[in-house]
């Protein structure tokens, strides 16, 4: 169940941010911006960067976009002030939410996020009140009958900590976050794309939810992924 969980919920967030594409280059736009600021403008030398970057061109923004991103992280260009802030909470069900935002205007955002929470049966937590269910790495994930003795080869040299085959027959590979470049590079050496790969939170239990809840769940998470200041939520929910 939970493996079919995963699998639709990537499917889900997949055909959601094609409907949403300017939202979803919104959101790179920030986070190109914040690692360029943190890390410099090098994706060479900045592996944050590096990623923001591919995930760009995995949507195809126009390069123009991002060299200016670049240019306002490092100060070469003037632009909004973004911070990064992290909200806890609980969804329809008793579920844990995580939801990380970039924003300049903090009393605009927590608005935001609490009003999505509470008009879909969430509510606001405090800081680690539910953070210490979830454990932050890397993850990649290869479609119903891929190979998995291949993945598991290929993943395991590049330096991943874990292989299994979910219920469903897609594949999930786990890895330090340090490791992930390398596990993608290894992967991809080897010939193996994964339908979906990041950096995120990853459950350490998930909460089954009736289909009313799930129901409400997916509109909360669609929701809240709708706000321009949010750019990823993560959840402990298994949805009917």
């Amino acid at each position: 169940m939970a493996g079919h969980s995963k699998w639709a919920n990537i499917q889900h967030r997949k055909g959601r941010q094609d409907e949403k594409r300017g939202k979803v280059w919104t959101k790179i736009i920030r986070e190109v911006t914040v690692a360029a600021k943190l890390g410099g403008g090098d994706a060479n030398a900045n592996p944050r960067l590096r990623l923001a970057l591919d995930r760009a061109r995995e949507a195809n923004m126009p390069a123009d976009n991002l060299k200016r991103a670049i240019d306002r992280g490092t100060g070469n260009l003037e632009g909004a002030h973004y911070e990064e802030i992290r909200y806890e909470g609980y969804g329809p069900g008793g579920a844990a939410l995580i939801i990380d935002c970039m924003t300049d205007n903090r009393v605009r955002t927590v608005a935001e996020v609490r009003h999505a929470l509470s008009k879909y049966g969430g509510n606001l937590g405090t800081e680690g009140s539910v953070a210490f269910q979830f454990r932050h790495c890397g993850q990649f994930l290869f479609a119903p009958g891929t190979v998995e003795e291949q993945v598991m080869e290929a993943a395991l040299e590049g330096g991943a900590e874990d292989v299994s085959a979910l219920d469903d027959g897609s594949i999930e590979v786990l890895c330090e976050p340090a490791d992930f470049e390398a596990v993608g590079a290894s992967l991809q050496a080897a010939g193996l794309k994964a339908e979906f790969s990041e950096l995120g939170m990853k459950p350490q239990a998930e909460v089954q939810l009736s289909e009313a809840d799930s129901e409400r769940m997916l509109k909360l998470v669609d929701a809240l992924e709708d706000l321009d200041d949010v750019q990823r939520v993560d959840h402990n929910a298994i949805l009917s």
